[in-house]
Protein backbone atom coordinates (compact mmCIF):
# COMPACT_ATOMS: atom_id res chain seq x y z
CA UNK A 1 0.00 0.00 0.00
CA UNK A 2 1.41 3.10 -1.07
CA UNK A 3 1.38 5.50 2.00
CA UNK A 4 0.82 9.03 1.38
CA UNK A 5 3.71 11.53 2.45
CA UNK A 6 2.95 15.28 3.33
CA UNK A 7 5.29 17.94 1.10
CA UNK A 8 7.57 18.20 3.78
CA UNK A 9 7.93 14.66 3.98
CA UNK A 10 9.28 14.51 0.63
CA UNK A 11 11.81 17.40 1.12
CA UNK A 12 13.00 15.54 4.23
CA UNK A 13 14.08 12.11 2.21
CA UNK A 14 14.77 14.00 -1.00
CA UNK A 15 17.40 16.20 0.92
CA UNK A 16 18.76 12.89 2.58
CA UNK A 17 19.22 11.53 -0.48
CA UNK A 18 20.71 14.56 -1.97
CA UNK A 19 23.08 14.05 1.39
CA UNK A 20 24.11 10.43 0.92
CA UNK A 21 24.62 11.05 -3.02
CA UNK A 22 26.63 13.56 -2.70
CA UNK A 23 28.87 13.40 0.71
CA UNK A 24 31.83 11.56 0.78
CA UNK A 25 31.71 7.91 3.02
CA UNK A 26 27.63 9.16 3.18
CA UNK A 27 25.79 6.20 1.44
CA UNK A 28 25.31 3.18 2.80
CA UNK A 29 25.06 -0.14 0.45
CA UNK A 30 22.47 -2.66 1.50
CA UNK A 31 24.48 -5.76 -0.04
CA UNK A 32 28.50 -6.21 0.67
CA UNK A 33 30.68 -5.01 -2.61
CA UNK A 34 31.01 -7.82 -5.04
CA UNK A 35 34.65 -6.68 -4.23
CA UNK A 36 34.36 -8.18 -0.44
CA UNK A 37 36.63 -11.11 -0.35
CA UNK A 38 38.41 -10.77 -4.02
CA UNK A 39 42.34 -10.80 -3.93
CA UNK A 40 43.81 -7.56 -5.07
CA UNK A 41 46.01 -7.62 -8.13
CA UNK A 42 49.61 -6.07 -8.71
CA UNK A 43 48.98 -2.59 -9.76
CA UNK A 44 51.61 0.06 -11.34
CA UNK A 45 51.51 3.45 -10.95
CA UNK A 46 49.90 4.10 -14.00
CA UNK A 47 47.91 1.03 -13.78
CA UNK A 48 46.17 2.62 -10.63
CA UNK A 49 45.84 5.98 -11.80
CA UNK A 50 43.80 4.94 -14.87
CA UNK A 51 41.77 2.30 -13.20
CA UNK A 52 40.76 5.34 -11.14
CA UNK A 53 40.08 7.30 -13.79
CA UNK A 54 37.85 4.67 -14.74
CA UNK A 55 36.11 4.35 -11.17
CA UNK A 56 35.42 7.55 -11.37
CA UNK A 57 33.21 8.02 -13.95
CA UNK A 58 32.11 5.08 -13.17
CA UNK A 59 30.94 6.80 -9.74
CA UNK A 60 29.68 10.20 -11.60
CA UNK A 61 27.40 7.85 -13.82
CA UNK A 62 26.04 6.66 -10.57
CA UNK A 63 25.10 9.87 -9.09
CA UNK A 64 23.65 10.78 -12.34
CA UNK A 65 21.70 8.18 -12.33
CA UNK A 66 20.68 8.91 -8.61
CA UNK A 67 19.25 11.90 -9.37
CA UNK A 68 17.70 11.16 -12.43
CA UNK A 69 15.78 8.80 -10.49
CA UNK A 70 15.30 11.33 -7.28
CA UNK A 71 14.13 14.01 -10.16
CA UNK A 72 11.98 11.57 -11.57
CA UNK A 73 10.21 10.11 -8.36
CA UNK A 74 9.45 13.77 -7.45
CA UNK A 75 6.92 14.51 -10.06
CA UNK A 76 6.09 11.09 -11.14
CA UNK A 77 2.55 10.66 -11.14
CA UNK A 78 1.63 7.05 -10.44
CA UNK A 79 2.13 5.72 -7.31
CA UNK A 80 3.78 2.76 -8.89
CA UNK A 81 6.27 4.88 -10.96
CA UNK A 82 7.54 6.38 -8.19
CA UNK A 83 7.68 3.26 -5.84
CA UNK A 84 10.20 1.63 -8.46
CA UNK A 85 11.97 4.91 -8.60
CA UNK A 86 12.73 4.35 -5.09
CA UNK A 87 13.54 1.18 -5.56
CA UNK A 88 15.89 1.14 -8.30
CA UNK A 89 17.77 4.46 -6.32
CA UNK A 90 18.11 1.95 -3.38
CA UNK A 91 20.50 -0.64 -5.79
CA UNK A 92 22.18 2.53 -7.20
CA UNK A 93 22.84 3.70 -4.01
CA UNK A 94 25.13 0.32 -3.78
CA UNK A 95 26.82 1.61 -6.77
CA UNK A 96 28.02 4.83 -5.06
CA UNK A 97 29.30 3.31 -2.27
CA UNK A 98 31.11 0.00 -3.76
CA UNK A 99 33.19 2.50 -6.71
CA UNK A 100 33.89 5.24 -3.31
CA UNK A 101 35.35 2.45 -1.53
CA UNK A 102 37.35 1.18 -4.83
CA UNK A 103 38.15 4.96 -5.40
CA UNK A 104 39.69 5.30 -1.53
CA UNK A 105 41.66 1.84 -2.44
CA UNK A 106 43.09 2.92 -5.40
CA UNK A 107 44.45 5.84 -3.46
CA UNK A 108 42.21 8.48 -5.50
CA UNK A 109 39.00 10.57 -5.31
CA UNK A 110 35.22 11.16 -6.55
CA UNK A 111 35.05 13.49 -8.98
CA UNK A 112 34.49 17.63 -7.88
CA UNK A 113 32.21 18.15 -10.86
CA UNK A 114 29.59 15.81 -9.45
CA UNK A 115 27.29 17.97 -7.64
CA UNK A 116 27.26 19.94 -11.05
CA UNK A 117 26.21 16.94 -13.08
CA UNK A 118 24.10 16.08 -9.87
CA UNK A 119 21.75 19.25 -10.38
CA UNK A 120 21.84 18.93 -14.33
CA UNK A 121 20.31 15.27 -13.99
CA UNK A 122 17.58 15.85 -11.40
CA UNK A 123 16.38 18.58 -13.34
CA UNK A 124 15.99 16.18 -16.19
CA UNK A 125 14.23 13.68 -14.29
CA UNK A 126 11.76 16.21 -12.92
CA UNK A 127 11.15 17.50 -16.49
CA UNK A 128 10.54 14.08 -18.14
CA UNK A 129 8.58 12.93 -14.80
CA UNK A 130 6.02 15.85 -15.31
CA UNK A 131 5.40 15.27 -19.32
CA UNK A 132 4.76 11.95 -18.85
CA UNK A 133 5.46 8.53 -16.57
CA UNK A 134 5.79 7.03 -19.85
CA UNK A 135 8.60 9.28 -20.90
CA UNK A 136 10.39 9.02 -17.73
CA UNK A 137 10.59 5.28 -17.54
CA UNK A 138 11.43 5.26 -20.96
CA UNK A 139 14.62 7.89 -20.42
CA UNK A 140 15.53 5.43 -17.58
CA UNK A 141 15.61 2.25 -19.72
CA UNK A 142 17.78 4.28 -22.85
CA UNK A 143 20.19 5.72 -19.64
CA UNK A 144 20.96 2.31 -18.35
CA UNK A 145 21.35 0.93 -21.33
CA UNK A 146 24.29 3.58 -22.36
CA UNK A 147 25.24 2.98 -18.82
CA UNK A 148 25.69 -0.68 -19.43
CA UNK A 149 27.68 -0.13 -22.53
CA UNK A 150 30.32 2.15 -20.57
CA UNK A 151 30.03 -0.99 -17.72
CA UNK A 152 30.98 -3.24 -20.95
CA UNK A 153 33.62 -0.88 -22.64
CA UNK A 154 35.31 -0.46 -19.16
CA UNK A 155 35.76 -4.07 -17.99
CA UNK A 156 37.91 -4.29 -21.51
CA UNK A 157 39.73 -1.10 -20.51
CA UNK A 158 40.49 -2.03 -16.90
CA UNK A 159 43.92 -3.45 -16.51
CA UNK A 160 44.05 -7.27 -16.19
CA UNK A 161 45.32 -7.40 -12.63
CA UNK A 162 42.40 -5.12 -11.23
CA UNK A 163 40.58 -8.17 -9.99
CA UNK A 164 38.18 -5.86 -7.67
CA UNK A 165 37.41 -3.40 -10.00
CA UNK A 166 36.00 -5.94 -12.42
CA UNK A 167 33.90 -7.85 -9.52
CA UNK A 168 32.33 -4.27 -9.20
CA UNK A 169 31.63 -3.74 -12.73
CA UNK A 170 30.83 -7.13 -13.26
CA UNK A 171 27.62 -6.81 -10.84
CA UNK A 172 26.44 -3.07 -11.66
CA UNK A 173 26.19 -4.41 -15.40
CA UNK A 174 23.43 -7.02 -14.40
CA UNK A 175 22.02 -4.59 -12.13
CA UNK A 176 21.85 -1.59 -14.94
CA UNK A 177 20.59 -4.28 -17.47
CA UNK A 178 17.69 -5.00 -14.98
CA UNK A 179 17.01 -1.49 -14.22
CA UNK A 180 16.31 -1.17 -17.78
CA UNK A 181 14.30 -4.24 -18.29
CA UNK A 182 11.98 -2.85 -14.97
CA UNK A 183 11.60 0.69 -16.84
CA UNK A 184 10.10 -0.87 -20.02
CA UNK A 185 7.94 -3.50 -18.42
CA UNK A 186 6.51 -1.01 -16.37
CA UNK A 187 5.61 1.32 -19.50
CA UNK A 188 8.44 3.12 -20.66
CA UNK A 189 8.88 3.77 -24.27
CA UNK A 190 11.30 3.17 -26.39
CA UNK A 191 13.49 5.98 -27.36
CA UNK A 192 14.16 6.56 -31.06
CA UNK A 193 17.87 6.24 -31.89
CA UNK A 194 18.20 10.18 -32.48
CA UNK A 195 17.49 10.78 -29.07
CA UNK A 196 19.80 7.29 -27.60
CA UNK A 197 22.32 9.58 -29.58
CA UNK A 198 21.85 12.64 -27.77
CA UNK A 199 22.25 10.17 -24.42
CA UNK A 200 25.53 8.88 -25.79
CA UNK A 201 26.89 12.50 -26.43
CA UNK A 202 26.13 14.10 -22.58
CA UNK A 203 27.48 10.30 -21.66
CA UNK A 204 30.67 11.72 -23.27
CA UNK A 205 30.77 14.69 -21.87
CA UNK A 206 30.95 13.70 -18.89
CA UNK A 207 33.25 10.56 -19.32
CA UNK A 208 36.12 13.11 -20.71
CA UNK A 209 35.46 15.49 -18.24
CA UNK A 210 35.71 13.35 -15.28
CA UNK A 211 38.06 10.83 -15.76
CA UNK A 212 40.81 13.77 -14.22
CA UNK A 213 38.55 15.79 -12.72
Amino acid sequence: MDRQQSRSDRLIHQFDTVLRTLMPHAASPQRTSPAEGVAEGTLDDQERRHAAGLMRINHTGEVCVQALYQGQGMTAKLPHVRHQMEQSGLEEIDHLAWCAERLEQLQSRTSCLNPLFYAASFGIGAATGAVSDRISLGLVAATEEQAGKHLDSHQQSLPRGDNRSHAILRQMAIDEAHHAQLALEAGGVRFPAPVKWGIRLASKVMTKSVYHL
